[in-house]
């Protein structure tokens, strides 16, 4: 039976209780500062929220005017799998859809490629066409839900497929809202689901970032990610530094495409990691959000104050998670997501507690969204704007933070910028070692985690994981050939020559892919026209 459309808006995220008030009936004001004015003026670096440089926050009333986005990251085997996912989820008061994609998908290949053997839907969902994406968005309208595709080098033509299935609802595109992450820098230095060369790569982005700006005005057509930086082993430090780093060489390579940085400063979007080192998680995003807006006036003469503000996403930090007693992770994952809402996030995921062995399952998904409405709803820490403000600990690492972050930007620069520190390996080997410190300091106890190099538990209680389907794989790619059988063979064979046309030219490439989805050209199809072009990266060996 067809699935019932909704009808209305998904259940709005609580707002914060008593917000004028603790639970004993003490006042509460929106923001606190110092009682002697001439002690605030003192530190211009702090100021008010709302106020450049927008270290306590880039709205005046943060979360008493509206609680951020509770996005929870999901998606797997097939569209009709993870379309129930986001239903169940949006049911359950989650206030935005996060997609994630399965491995042949992010790295544009179908799924009946010899490569794509035993990972189609295992990490993600698998996409392979127009077709899926329509069902994995089904009763789903897009013009009322914000989503965020976490994807890279093949973000164009999921983009192409979103905006699709958006004209097939008959949605306003100017209503469309969301994120596409679009990063794919952090790709070359972190994460490695690249496909073309460095340079060419970029134009993707810029072209994305164009068309967008023209077409889906309120989209945000990037997420500048240090949460992959983080997760391969950087300090926090490093995630600030190298995150605003690819950031600027995207801003550079806008401008060298003819783009205004008032124009397209506005829908840069950023996404951190939040690890269990509370305080200096908190200082991180007040340092990230002050020195990004130190650099967007200083460096690029911005003028528009929203092209000034550093808006990010959160997820609590995967590599903290233990295999060893995992019910530790709801603790983890709870302060990991103070961390972020104390630092001022716009939307949040918080991890389950079985990721490190899993998929999360449905109750275990559900118990990570009612962590974030614990929090919005119950803790009172969305009643105050900064409430970690003035803190002599927090303050001091704030500072402390960007002042190390803006000394690796400036060793950046003398470099060459990011793209030639990412050629060269600088920023992958400052990451590597980060990485093995960390790791050494563990296995000689220097840093302790709980049920893992302390307080171990003797035996391991097993809990309900997650399995993927096998069968899923041969009716996908069952799917994909009925697909391509009944198509029109021409028109699509049409659509992808121009992709590989237009690629070759200066020309944005943002309608020649969306014509190509809506010819039911293939993912794969359309990266190996692109192939053609720009030919495949090959990382080289740093020794």
């Amino acid at each position: 039976m067809p699935k019932p459309p909704i009808e209305k808006e998904p259940p709005a995220t609580p707002e914060p209780l008593a917000l004028g008030a603790t639970l004993s009936g003490l006042p509460l004001e929106t923001v606190y500062a110092p009682s002697d004015p001439a002690a605030w003026a003192a530190d211009p670096s702090l100021g008010f929220p709302g106020e450049f440089p927008f270290t306590r926050g880039i709205h005046p009333t943060m979360y008493r005017g509206r609680l951020w986005t509770m996005r929870q990251y999901a998606g797997f085997g097939d569209a009709a799998r993870s379309n129930r996912r986001y239903r169940y989820l949006l049911s359950q008061g989650q206030t935005g859809l996060s997609v994630a994609f399965d491995l042949p998908t992010q790295i544009g290949l179908d799924s009946d490629h010899p490569l794509a053997r035993g990972e189609v839907g295992k990490v993600g969902v698998v996409i392979d066409s127009l077709e899926d994406m329509e069902t994995l968005l089904e009763a789903i309208p897009l013009d009322r839900i914000s989503t965020s595709m976490t994807i890279n080098a093949t973000a164009p033509i999921l983009l192409a497929l979103y905006v699709a299935v958006a004209r097939r609802q008959h949605a306003d595109l100017a209503r469309l809202a969301g994120t596409v992450q679009n990063d794919i820098l952090k790709e070359y230095v972190a994460r490695g689901t690249y496909i073309f060369p460095v340079r060419p790569a970029l134009r993707l982005v810029t072209d994305v970032l164009a068309w967008c700006r023209a077409e889906l005005p309120q989209w945000n057509p990037i997420s500048i990610s240090g949460y992959h930086i983080r997760e391969a082993g950087s300090t926090a430090v490093q995630e600030v530094a190298f995150t605003l780093a690819d950031a600027l060489a995207y801003v550079d390579a806008a401008l060298r495409a003819g783009l205004a940085v008032d124009e397209i400063g506005p829908r840069l979007s950023f996404f951190f990691a939040a690890q269990t080192d509370l305080l200096e998680e908190v200082a991180k995003f007040r340092a990230a959000r002050r020195l990004w807006a130190r650099l967007m006036r200083d460096r690029f003469a911005a003028k528009n104050p929203r092209a000034l503000m550093l808006r990010f996403h959160v997820q609590t930090a995967g590599s903290a998670l233990t295999a060893q007693q995992p019910e530790n992770n709801i603790v983890r994952v709870a302060i990991q997501a103070l961390a972020a809402v104390l630092g001022g996030c716009q939307s949040l995921h918080a991890n389950a507690l079985d990721e490190a062995l899993a998929l999360p399952t449905e109750p275990s998904a559900l118990l990570a969204l009612r962590t974030q409405q614990i929090l919005g709803a119950e803790t009172g820490v969305a009643a105050v704007v900064d409430p970690v403000g003035g803190s002599w600990a927090v303050e001091k690492l704030t500072g402390e933070i960007e002042t190390h972050a803006a000394e690796y930007l400036a060793k950046i620069d003398a470099l060459g910028g990011m793209l030639r520190a990412i050629e060269t390996g600088y920023v992958q080997s400052e990451i590597q070692r980060a990485a093995y410190d960390f790791q050494r300091a563990i296995e000689r106890n220097e840093r302790v985690v709980v049920g893992v190099n302390r307080f171990a538990a003797s035996e391991r209680q097993p809990i309900p994981l997650f399995e993927v389907d096998p069968a899923i794989e041969c009716a996908q790619i069952d799917r994909l050939r009925a697909l391509r059988a009944r198509r029109n063979a021409a028109a699509a064979r049409r659509a992808l020559d121009d992709v590989e046309r237009v690629a070759r030219t200066a020309e944005n490439l943002m309608p020649a892919l969306l014509a190509a989805v809506e010819a039911y050209a293939t993912v794969g199809e359309i990266s190996d026209a692109l192939r053609r072009a720009f030919g495949e990266y090959r990382e080289s060996v740093v020794i």
